[in-house]
């Protein structure tokens, strides 16, 4: 007697019943190959390396063509210092992750004595064609490194940027006036949330105003160490004051504080 087939769309419904159990997915993977595929669709849709992680990925999966990566639609990075420019070259991990949708990067255990180079950044500008949110945690690094790499993604919405410690500003960074920005033909969206919290980010928000295409965020929240950084959210209010609909904003000392959650227009 012949062994009963499920149609293809029932194996699909069951196995993304399962999206959220790790233990069964991973079990899904040893009743059939023909299961692999769409099992990986969820096992590594959200994909975290933190210190030593980077290199059993690289060892798992030597060629990137072949790598889950493509799979990966959350990837969050939190060892800056094992990235490097040969990561992004023909064979390298990073070309694995061309699907990747949200873009994490942070440090942990990062010691900004020992490590204060921004190089890590350049292997990651165009990561994925289709990145719509970005999230930079506790890095002080040059502005421009920085916003080189949100220009790099056409698709970018949303834009987290959170410093802890003092800022790296570069000599191009100018408080009383805008940098000139090289014009490109994809400019990033900007069109979500910017979220903005902490010293050392000024110069990023200030790079956003001298976007070409301009910025359109419909979600502000800004948390600011300074008073004197009022002019500056005036100036990012205004710049997006015909699609901005939520604002918060906190400033030192607390009195200085803003909340309009319901909509700005």
């Amino acid at each position: 007697m012949s062994i009963p087939h499920l149609p293809e769309e029932l194996l699909d419904h069951v196995v993304d019943f399962l999206h959220y159990k790790e233990d069964a997915l991973v079990s899904c993977c040893l009743i059939s190959k023909s299961w692999i595929p769409r099992v990986r669709k969820h096992l590594f849709a959200d994909v975290w390396f933190e210190s030593g992680d980077l290199e059993v990925w690289k060892k798992m999966f030597p060629d990137p063509s072949t790598s889950p990566g493509r799979y990966t639609k959350t990837l969050t990075i939190k060892c800056p210092h094992a990235v490097t420019v040969a990561d992004a070259e023909v064979g390298g991990w990073i070309r694995g992750f061309s699907h990747v949708m949200r873009l994490r990067l942070g440090s942990s255990g990062w010691d900004p004595e020992t490590y204060d180079d921004a190089t890590f950044l350049i292997p990651l500008r165009g990561l994925s064609p289709f990145v719509k949110s970005l999230s930079i945690d506790r890095v002080g690094f040059p502005s421009s490194r920085i916003f080189d790499l949100i220009l790099s993604f056409p698709l970018l919405e949303d834009l987290t940027m959170t410093h802890r410690g003092y800022a790296r500003i570069d000599h191009d960074d100018v408080f009383n006036g805008l940098p000139t920005l090289v014009q490109r033909s994809n400019q990033p969206a900007l069109t979500g949330s910017l979220k903005l919290v902490a010293l050392g980010t000024e110069p990023i928000a200030r790079r956003l105003l001298s976007t070409p295409g301009g910025i359109h965020f419909r979600k502000f929240t800004l948390a600011w160490e300074h008073g004197e950084d009022i002019p500056l959210t005036t100036a990012l209010v205004g710049g997006c004051s015909h699609t901005l609909e939520s604002l918060d904003i906190t400033c030192d000392p607390p009195s200085a504080s803003i909340r309009h959650p319901r909509p700005y227009r």
